[in-house]
């Protein structure tokens, strides 16, 4: 049995792995690079393997590091069956189709600039077409179910606590007779955050993949998040600026609305309102309240059993439009606009961080992780100028960050998900989707209570 590591090795995005054993072909998950555009073209564009040879692509879950590339595979070959939990499947068709759109207009806006400089034009990776020819392989489970990918592989997927149907995968290898119970963990959720169920952990395995993007740090508890937020938000208000926040479509948005959602009913934040201005958290927030019986404990308790709708209050418009987008930059008065994407890589946050990066009244806040080489870790960074479509525009607002928003386990909370496995029957973790530093840091910590451990490079062929 092998596993080839062809992304997300000693980084964050590009989550790509190849299991080979009796003779099929298992992907897991298939996901975009993200970075510096010229990179992340010509990363994403091509496979270290010919797709049409793959049997078979599990996905953990629907974020565009873990799913982004998927049409591309399909033009490249690749026709077997996709295997996703419910949720996943369905909010696929929202990110892919929607990946697609803004790639094509991403590349249509830029190539209008390269032109001008007498650069050659970019391409998009996949189109529209494409997405559609990928969403028909598709195949749903619920969580806790077992199926089959062919003699002696039985896989399970586990809830992973991160986004609406994200999931660990167990799989269930009979290889010439040995056993092995073979774990990937997914990005895995925190504990006693809104909306999500704690994190169900892969228990008893015999190898693990696993996420290590906050292996070195802990985050603090969500506990004084609402204060924070109610903070921001009320600084904004009062001096008459807008409040810009890039967050993903999938997750981070629903969060922010729950939460914002509570501090205006319990009159916490100025009565200002609140734009989410990207059309794919909108269908994406349709398929959360349809899966509603996915959501934690206490969220079902606040406003499920109340018959109230957690993602609709008087101050909320959800942005549908090119035209209602637009319009957004001429309002004067306070407000608060949320839009994708996260990490400011594409879609109409892009317009709203030219039209405000330079204005000292507004304020940018991130609520997520920020790979290298992105435009919000250039924000984040501290960088005086930054490039948006091309055009360089001096850094002016204010910028905060929240980690304690993060959807990513910090440290402790990765030490505690290894727990169920001891270090006598758990052969080893192979640590990715992190950066250096960060895996190094968790590398130390996990080897401290007796584990073996190896950090995959990039390309990297590992025997199990």
């Amino acid at each position: 049995m092998q596993l080839g590591f062809y992304g997300a090795a000693e980084t964050v995005t590009g989550s790509l792995y190849l299991l080979q054993v009796n003779g099929k072909n298992i992907l897991i998950d298939c996901g975009l690079y993200q970075g510096k555009r010229e990179d992340m073209f010509q990363k994403n564009r091509n496979f270290p393997f010919d797709p049409a040879e793959i049997d078979h692509l599990v996905v953990t879950h629907a974020h565009i590091d873990h799913t982004g590339n998927i049409p591309n595979l399909v033009r490249k070959g690749f026709s077997g069956p996709i295997h996703a939990t419910v949720p996943t499947t369905e909010l696929c068709e929202v990110m892919l189709r929607d990946s697609a759109y803004i790639q094509e207009k991403d590349v249509e806006f830029v190539n209008k600039i390269r032109r001008k400089q007498n650069k050659p034009p970019f391409k998009p990776i996949y189109t529209s077409k494409d997405v559609e020819d990928t969403l028909p392989l598709f195949t749903s489970y619920d969580y806790d179910e077992t199926f089959s990918l062919g003699k002696g592989i039985s896989v399970t997927f586990r809830d992973a606590g991160h986004i609406l149907g994200s999931a660990g995968i167990l799989f269930e290898i009979n290889e010439q007779g040995k056993q092995y119970r073979l774990g990937f963990s997914g990005d895995i959720g925190r504990p006693n955050m809104p909306l999500m169920h704690d994190p169900n952990k892969l228990r008893d395995l015999t190898h693990l993949v696993m996420e290590s993007t906050y292996g070195g740090r802990n985050h603090g508890g969500f506990e004084n998040t609402e204060d924070e937020i109610a903070k921001i938000v009320t600084d904004v208000a009062y001096s008459g600026g807008k409040l810009i926040i890039p967050a993903f479509a999938v997750g981070r948005t629903q969060l922010l609305i729950y939460l914002l959602h509570k501090l205006y009913d319990n009159h916490r934040i100025p009565d200002i309102p609140i734009f989410v201005d990207s059309p794919m958290a909108y269908k994406a927030t349709q398929i959360f309240i349809k899966h509603r019986d996915l959501f934690d404990r206490e969220t079902q308790r606040i406003f499920v059993t109340d018959d109230r709708s957690i993602f609709d209050f008087k101050n909320l418009t959800f942005i549908e439009t090119v035209d209602e987008s637009k319009a957004l930059n001429s309002i004067s008065y306070p407000h608060i606009i949320i839009s994708a994407s996260g990490m400011a890589e594409g879609g109409r946050i892009l317009h709203h961080l030219r039209n405000n990066v330079g204005n000292r009244k507004s304020t940018v806040l991130f609520v997520g992780y920020a790979a290298k080489h992105t435009l919000a870790r250039k924000i984040l960074d501290g960088d005086p100028v930054v490039k948006i479509f091309g055009i360089e525009h001096k850094v002016k607002c204010t910028v905060k960050k929240l980690d304690s928003f993060s959807a990513h386990a910090d440290r402790h909370e990765l030490l505690q998900y290894i727990t169920h496995c001891s270090p006598e029957k758990l052969e080893k973790i192979y640590l990715v989707h992190g950066e250096p530093e960060q895996i190094n840091l968790f590398k130390d910590a996990v080897q401290s209570q007796g584990y073996t451990i190896a950090i995959p490079t990039e390309g990297e062929v590992m025997e199990l």
